[in-house]
């Protein structure tokens, strides 16, 4: 039985900015907030997210540093570009989503608000799934087929779709018309319900896994196909303001990021429960620690093939900005990793 997880959106809130004295021995600085504001997105695949949100890391790394309390407020949206939107009309600190969203971003933003990642949340596979008895390949989706994905164009699961069109069809751009931006409950509901026009579904964890629970479903293609290996799927980024105005603040967000992931790869039964927990999932606990002992997940800060996207979507124009190195995108702080 197929389960759609819906997760809590929570509205947007406006920044309020407090003042402190700056004082040796660690207390806060005049010129750092005292509140940050987070979007994360649906799935696990943004489970270190939930796992700063539920253990309170940032509060507990931003003592540490000096800042004292410090509020951090955490929403939900369906994808990436409305992440960038609230970003720069301020209404957003940190974000997250794909690689594509991303590197679009900086792209459009390099001169003035400077926009980069922190770093990578996880390296995770995308799939391609459908109901479609007759698509087995690329070549087999026809005019009457619909691919839902979170946004067209924009979103990572729609520039790996365009870079496995350029692979198997020779066009990046021959399945644009298909596509159509849903989040990711409601593309699985409505290919799942075989009365909609979509059949099929470029998703992620957990979304693809319970698809595939059904007999109807199969995959047409998994992204570490396309990419050559493991690559990352979910990253967060911010603005250089934010960035070089909170400097204890976002070390605080940093370390937070590394504390998770710590919790994460040491105890897996631990966070499948936490994630449970913080998304009212009614997925059983076996379901999802399988998700996370599976070796296609891997929650990391390494940024894997991100050059690789940003080649392809250069090369087609998506991005007027080609970086030089994967370094070039990401703050200093992550820098020292053995990213790509």
């Amino acid at each position: 039985m197929i389960t759609i997880e819906h997760g809590v959106f929570r509205t947007l809130c406006a920044a309020t900015m407090l003042a402190g004295a700056l004082l040796s021995g660690g207390a806060a600085s005049a010129d750092e907030q005292h509140q940050i504001r987070i979007a994360k997105q649906y799935g696990i695949s943004y489970l270190p997210l939930e796992v700063m949100e539920a253990r309170h890391l940032i509060e507990t790394r931003a003592k540490a540093a000096g800042l004292g309390d410090v509020k951090v407020e955490w929403s939900q949206l369906s994808s990436g570009a409305p992440m960038n939107d609230a970003l720069l009309s301020g209404n957003l600190d940190v974000v997250s989503g794909g690689v594509g969203p991303m590197l679009t971003i900086w792209a459009k933003t390099k001169g003035n608000y400077n926009v980069k990642a922190v770093a990578s949340i996880n390296s995770m596979p995308l799939y391609l799934n459908t109901v479609n008895p007759k698509v087995t390949t690329l070549k087999d989706f026809t005019a009457a087929d619909r691919i839902a994905l979170p946004a067209v164009k924009v979103s990572i699961q729609a520039v790996t779709l365009a870079m496995a069109a350029e692979q198997q069809l020779g066009k990046a751009d021959a399945l644009d018309s298909l596509e159509v931006s849903m989040a990711h409950p409601d593309g699985m509901a409505a290919m799942m319900s075989g009365k909609s026009e979509i059949t099929a579904h470029f998703t992620s964890a957990p979304f693809m896994y319970q698809e595939l629970e059904d007999k109807r479903v199969r995959r047409v293609l998994n992204s570490y196909d396309v990419l050559g290996g493991h690559s990352t799927f979910n990253l967060v980024w911010t603005t250089s303001k934010f960035h070089d105005q909170n400097p204890k603040l976002y070390g605080a967000f940093f370390a937070a990021l590394d504390d998770a992931m710590g919790f994460i790869n040491g105890d897996k039964k631990a966070a499948a429960e936490l994630w449970i927990a913080a998304e009212h999932s009614k997925l059983a606990l076996p379901f999802v620690q399988r998700i996370l002992d599976d070796p296609e997940n891997v929650y990391t800060t390494v940024p894997q093939n991100v050059m690789k996207y940003a080649t392809f979507m250069h090369k087609t124009g998506a991005i007027r900005e080609m970086p030089a190195a994967w370094t070039d995108v990401f703050f200093p702080e992550i820098k020292g990793k053995a990213g790509s």
